[in-house]
């Protein structure tokens, strides 16, 4: 391969004309260097480094950035360095192996957080293989799926997020500037997270309490806002887009600047108990935030759950159209016509069903005999809602990296912890046990979701460049095993250091809203229909208005202060990539932008693990009464400084 050749065809991103063919990068006649011991190994480094930072970040802010970018640069940059050759293979493989991290990460700490929030033992060998098991059946589920969606639908789904990292690998091979862009970034954004975190310097959140006015706006209407200065959420927001993010803040907007308000205003001086935990404070009694707690962010759930019914049954067409690809590949297999090229060789399909039929009775093994539940019947509940919800949710998830680069995992997780809460309260599994029980099925939905939709990304990734699929999806059950002991090992040393719930706790929005959802049906008590029920209607008349319900939904559970950097960060993306006239350099901006964003994440979530390992081991040098009396004022000034980092940068890159 000549470094001349190092762009995508032209068809890459559009759909193909009649008789048309796309040609990846990588010739389909030949053999390229992909699997290697430096491929492999270099790997497994990015699936901790990542697991870990993934872990962290997702517990403190409730979103999981997908590591796929900054992955793939940094494989770039260790290509360029080592002057290897062959590189672009083997970094497909490294940022495949390395790319489990955040899908893992994300079915392990929107569930199994809420068992510790809860109050019931768990292990880690529960937590290991509620996440290993889920993460296999998500890559057995989506391989049929495959040559559907990164073939047949070739030009017809954007890809946004494989679109960015097929961009990294391509055109990084001409050097390691990209990776430079990184590094920096990633010193900077580590660096003030870290002195955020560890020393207490300025303030983390900036609110409209910290005047008197506002203050006294808070205390009598029910009226606040909230924004975290960290750089790794600022970060996310630029990767996740004004769009989306605008979405999003506009489910934040509507709970915080109206609903809360307004329950305060027609129902202040009433006590609303509506799932029997013994609430005795009026609402106007509560805090802005209480309120939110209590009754306002089951709106958000409510419209969770409906968004992924609604994505369900949008979906129909897709999982047929790919079952019936998926059967006519199994009887080509067994006939004797040739192999196909190999850019489109897949593991075979009979290995596959026997995969499938072994990880389902693995499954079944640990439900019976690991502790989840009492007895052989329940074992057996357990598993189908696991297989019926797992292959059909498959689909959604796919469907949702493809078009808006967004795994809606929790809202369809959230629905299957009420499924199987119904379900197993109905054969006899209650209280503790009943919950334990619950939420380590949904984590096994919740991994298994969340691995085939980052993995779709992957093998796009590869279908553009031109690498085998089969060696992709063979060592992803690899990166899938490291990434499932990592992350439960960062979450038994994170509980232990600030824990779920409580005061200075991880906020782990997901995992608290899942114990929400089942900890009242688990103990004799009810569940807060009406909330979902208006949920559940805002997400239909959403989606009747063609508005991305979830990206609403999401809005309104998580807190404000995670949703409103989103919108800044996502201003920044639209600002850098509007300013001049010429494509060529909005598109260079956008991608430095994008650059820096990744180093802001990896950086602000890496040394956030670092924090966290210095307060476990009591080392304790946070400037307390400082931050009280000042941090909070103090902080729009680092925060300002950084926001302009990333916008004077990313517009300092031109089209060459």
């Amino acid at each position: 391969m000549e470094k001349q050749n190092f762009s995508l065809p032209e068809n890459a991103q559009r759909e193909l004309r009649p008789g048309e063919e796309y040609k990846p990068l990588l010739s389909p006649e030949k053999n390229y260097v992909e699997v290697t011991p430096y491929s492999v190994l270099v790997g497994i480094v990015m699936v901790i480094i990542f697991s870990a930072a993934a872990a962290y970040l997702g517990l403190k802010v409730g979103q999981v950035f997908e590591a796929a970018i900054p992955i793939a640069i940094i494989a770039v940059g260790l290509t360029s360095a080592l002057k290897k050759k062959d590189g672009l293979g083997q970094n497909v493989i490294i940022q495949s192996i390395g790319g489990c991290s955040g899908a893992v990460v994300a079915g392990a700490i929107f569930t199994l957080p809420a068992i510790y929030i809860l109050g019931v033992d768990v292990n880690f060998w529960q937590m290991f293989f509620s996440s290993l098991l889920g993460g296999v059946l998500g890559i057995l589920f989506l391989i049929p799926f495959r040559k559907y969606f990164v073939k047949e639908m070739h030009g017809k789904y954007p890809f946004p997020e494989a679109t960015a990292t097929t961009q990294v690998l391509v055109s990084g091979e001409g050097g390691g500037n990209s990776a430079k862009t990184l590094l920096l970034s990633g010193l900077i954004g580590g660096l003030y997270d870290f002195i955020v975190a560890t020393f207490g310097a300025w303030g983390e959140t900036l609110t409209t309490t910290v005047c008197g006015v506002g203050q006294t706006i808070a205390e009598k209407a029910k009226l606040m806002l909230k924004i975290n200065t960290g750089a790794a959420v600022l970060g996310l927001g630029y990767i996740v887009g004004l769009k989306y993010a605008f979405i999003i803040c506009c489910g934040s907007f509507l709970v915080w600047l109206v609903i809360i308000p307004a329950m305060n205003l027609i129902w202040g001086g009433q006590v609303i108990d509506l799932m029997g935990t013994g609430i005795t404070m009026t609402i106007g009694q509560m805090a802005p935030e209480q309120i939110f707690k209590e009754y306002a962010r089951h709106i958000g759930i409510g419209g969770i759950a409906t968004a992924g019914i609604i994505g369900i049954i949008k979906s129909f067409g897709v999982i047929r159209s790919a079952v019936v690809l998926a059967v006519n590949e199994f009887r080509r297999k067994e006939g004797k016509e040739a192999l196909p090229e190999r850019t489109q060789q897949d593991i075979p399909m009979k290995t596959i069903v026997f995969g499938i039929v072994i990880a389902l009775l693995a499954v079944f093994t640990f439900f019976a005999f690991g502790g989840v539940v009492n007895n052989i019947w329940q074992a057996i509940i357990g598993l189908l809602i696991v297989t019926v919800i797992s292959f059909l949710f498959t689909t959604v998830a796919a469907n949702a990296i493809a078009i808006v680069g967004t795994n809606p995992v929790s809202g369809m997780t959230l629905m299957t912890l009420i499924i199987a809460s119904l379900i197993l309260v109905a054969v006899g599994l209650k209280g503790d046990a009943g919950m334990a029980a619950a939420l380590v099925i949904g984590g096994v939905v919740c991994t298994a979701l969340s691995v085939a939709g980052s993995f779709i990304t992957d093998l796009k990734i590869g279908y553009w460049i031109g690498t085998t699929p089969k060696k992709q999806e063979i060592w992803k059950f690899v990166g899938t095993f490291v990434s499932a002991a990592t992350v439960c090992g960062v979450m038994m040393v994170l509980n232990k250091t600030y824990g779920f719930s409580g005061d200075n706790a991880l906020v782990a929005p997901q995992a608290n809203a899942m114990a929400a959802v089942i900890q009242p049906m688990m103990n004799g008590g009810g569940a807060p229909w009406l909330l979902y029920g208006i949920g559940a209607v805002l997400a239909i008349v959403l989606t009747f208005f063609k508005v991305p319900a979830l990206a609403f939904a999401l809005g309104m559970f998580i807190p404000i202060d995670l949703n409103l950097p989103l919108l800044v960060g996502g201003a920044i993306s639209w600002y850098v990539s509007t300013r001049s006239k010429e494509k060529e350099v909005n598109d260079a901006r956008q991608e430095k932008g994008t650059l820096i964003a990744s180093g802001f994440i990896a950086g602000g979530a890496l040394m956030g693990v670092v924090s966290a390992i210095l307060k476990f081991a009591k080392v304790d040098v946070f400037m307390y009464s400082w931050n009280e009396s000042w941090g909070e004022a103090v902080a729009i000034i680092p925060f300002l400084g950084l926001i302009a980092f990333m916008v004077c940068s990313s517009l300092k890159a031109d089209k060459k």
